[in-house]
């Protein structure tokens, strides 16, 4: 994911400027396309349609990753970020933030409670992640350490609440209490308490309040509101309908956990895998990358808990069938932002971005992609293979491929790609390797950027577009000219934009999501070059937002795929094992009269897959030739989305106000007559003869 806007808006200026193509009036003659069914020209890659996942728009914590406390050990810059006094602490004589004999080194703030006078006000609130949605019968884990003071403090009393009406959710007084259980039995020592809690009924924007009993001190820490409804009903799992969402996909590979997320603002801000793996309490948040980015969606509250770490995404990519593909800050902070950059070497080491003490050397970000290959796939003998093992998968999961650096561009990329994908090779000769090739898609700089990696022998170069629809239909022929050999093309993030790149006004409408089906015909069509593709970003929260459009939108209770996720989701479901040339009518260049098609084979179940994309008002009539075909079923099965109106949208309110609809089509010898309804994305499954 790029950021700042003005500046991407520069990059990438052509790509908005292009003007629209005006639909063509229609002859009533069928337009004739001839797919060549026994001449395939390229196989289809196995993992060519997956998922690209970055921690912006709450798509982590607050989404993906269901713990319903925010900050929930104090341990954000701000350390009471989530967390209020009930009634601006009129019950409380004081409270504050404590380093005094903390649980351990790696969480060393917890909040102290002190009570003079006993009573419902003493208490404390989490807001949650703008709310926590709860529902009625459903089963919560509420966990949290704490530790008596001096004084009479007999317990505590925990309720889930609703909160109170015409006040904000922080101050608000208290609501209808959902679920209420009280904690005896504390002791001057640090211990951690557990107890189940059912909410009497749903709530979209509960939260959770702690009420000392009695008087004194009381210290707590790592406040805990789990659900026990987790993906495969995991500890520490993942939200259910998120994860469905995704695996409904079948996605051909995760790329995590970005996106720009990787680089940070500055390096000492940057992903760094090894502090979000081991115990979940001990692993120290960082500010988001995106809390302050966007003035449109200015959001400081947001922090990364890595709760969601590196284990949990490989855990993912396993349970939804994706080959893992995590990238690696390459010794860069975001160009966008202070374009910090590691010394090469560790003679050259100097001061960091706030100009105090040494910078780490490239050597050392080298050093993290040689133990994370080993964490990901090392034996129980290997030190990092160890810890894997210790987190409860003593298999590897066989991760083939890593990211070196996030849309980096430039020489400064260059030179510390090379040692680093040197190292990388020396040590791990098989594993393949993605390259940037910077955030715009054309221009001086990915021209040179290419060239070198064509030079270097890359494997895989990631290649990003956010462009307004037209532009997406004019480049459906982007790749037919591109080299044959050579370096493959990671399609790594794509997106339609229907105002212009960055602006908060894009909308997921059908006019972007049928725009970027004709750009994927393309892509198709070019699948012996075009190896991987990902639209991104996946997920956004409905009210924590900063980038649009997203493939998946939620709030804190239900979630829903937009017209673009069911677009990338025919495409990753009918991909097919082969390409098979299509000829357009009288020879006409792909794209011309908004005609796009592309045509696979598959060959588990023998059928011939056309894709076709009509980006015209009126219906249109067209005969598939299956050229060389010799045994063809007699009907096939058409999945359609289409609609008038190309602002068309699914919401909250309507998730699936435009989705595939299934209908059968007569099959005539090697022959398919159809008429594609206006604005139309169809695919036909034209079953071999058993």
């Amino acid at each position: 994911m790029t950021t700042n806007p003005a500046l991407r808006l520069s990059a990438l200026a052509l790509l908005g400027l292009l003007p629209g193509t005006a639909a063509l009036a229609q002859s009533a003659a069928p337009a004739t396309i001839t797919v060549q069914v026994n001449k395939p020209v390229a196989p289809v890659a196995k993992n060519m349609y997956g998922l690209f996942f970055e921690d912006i728009n709450f798509a982590a914590d607050g989404g993906l990753y269901p713990e319903l406390v925010k900050n929930k050990s104090f341990e954000t810059d701000d350390q009471l970020i989530g967390w209020k006094a009930v009634r601006g602490a009129a019950g409380l004589e004081s409270y504050l933030i404590s380093t005094d004999r903390p649980i351990s080194n790696a969480n060393n703030h917890f909040l102290r409670l002190s009570v003079k006078t006993a009573g419902p006000d003493a208490a404390f609130v989490n807001e949650g992640f703008r709310g926590m949605g709860v529902k009625a019968g459903a089963e919560y884990t509420f966990s949290f350490y704490a530790r008596k003071g001096p004084g009479n403090v007999a317990g505590v009393t925990v309720t889930l609440e609703e909160a109170g009406l015409g006040r904000g959710p922080e101050t608000a007084a208290s609501g209808p209490a959902l679920a209420q259980v009280k904690i005896t039995g504390l002791t001057s020592e640090w211990k951690k308490y557990s107890v189940a809690m059912k909410p009497s009924a749903t709530a979209a924007k509960a939260r959770l309040k702690l009420a000392v009993e009695g008087t004194g001190t009381l210290d707590v820490d790592v406040v805990s509101l789990f659900p026990k409804d987790t993906y495969m009903n995991r500890e520490n799992g993942l939200r259910p309908d998120l994860v469905q969402l995704l695996k409904d996909m079948k996605p051909g590979f995760l790329r995590f956990p970005g996106g720009c997320i990787v680089e940070g603002r500055t390096l000492a801000q940057r992903y760094q895998w090894k502090e979000t793996i081991g115990d979940v309490a001990s692993r120290r948040p960082l500010v988001n990358r995106w809390n302050t980015e966007f003035i449109h969606k200015f959001t400081p509250d947001y922090y990364q808990s890595f709760g969601l770490g590196f284990f949990e995404y490989f855990q993912l990519s396993e349970d939804i069938g994706a080959e893992p593909l995590p990238i690696l800050n390459v010794g860069m902070a975001c160009q966008f932002n202070s374009a910090e950059l590691a010394p090469i070497t560790s003679s050259a080491k100097g001061p960091n971005a706030a100009g105090q003490g040494d910078e780490p050397s490239l050597e050392t970000y080298i050093q993290d992609a040689i133990d994370l290959i080993e964490f990901a796939n090392g034996p129980a003998s290997s030190p990092w293979g160890a810890k894997r093992v210790a987190m409860g998968h003593p298999a590897p999961f066989n991760m083939k491929m890593i990211g070196i650096g996030n849309e980096q561009w430039g020489p400064q990329y260059l030179e510390r790609y090379e040692p680093f994908a040197k190292a990388v090779k020396a040590k791990y000769p098989n594993m393949q390797i993605v390259s940037s090739v910077g955030p715009s898609p054309d221009g001086e700089l990915f021209d040179k950027a290419t060239l070198k990696m064509r030079e270097l022998k890359a494997e895989f170069i990631d290649e990003h577009y956010y462009a307004k629809p037209e532009w997406f239909r004019q480049h459906a022929d982007r790749y037919d000219n591109y080299p044959r050999t050579g370096p493959k093309v990671f399609a790594g993030e794509y997106a339609a934009q229907s105002v212009a790149i960055g602006s908060p006004d894009n909308k997921n409408s059908w006019d972007c999501a049928i725009s970027e089906a004709a750009f994927m015909t393309g892509l198709e069509r070019n699948a012996g070059v075009v190896t991987m593709a990902s639209y991104a970003p996946i997920l956004a929260h409905v009210d924590a937002w900063q980038w649009t459009p997203n493939m998946i939108w939620f709030d804190n209770l239900t979630s829903y795929g937009t017209v673009n996720y069911y677009v990338q989701k025919l495409y990753a479901l009918n991909k097919g094992t082969s390409v098979l040339p299509v000829t357009m009518p009288a020879n006409a260049k792909n794209g011309t009269d908004n005609l796009f098609a592309s045509a696979v084979a598959d060959a588990p179940t023998g059928d011939v897959i056309v894709k076709l994309v009509n980006y015209a008002t009126t219906p249109r009539a067209v005969k598939v030739n299956l050229a060389g075909a010799k045994k063809v079923g007699k009907s096939g099965t058409a999945q359609v989305m289409a609609s008038d109106d190309l602002s068309t949208m699914n919401t909250i309110a309507e998730p699936t106000r435009l989705t595939p609809k299934e209908e059968k089509f007569a099959v005539s010898g090697s022959t398919v007559s159809y008429t594609l309804a206006p604005n139309s994305f169809t695919v036909l499954r034209i079953p071999g003869k058993k």
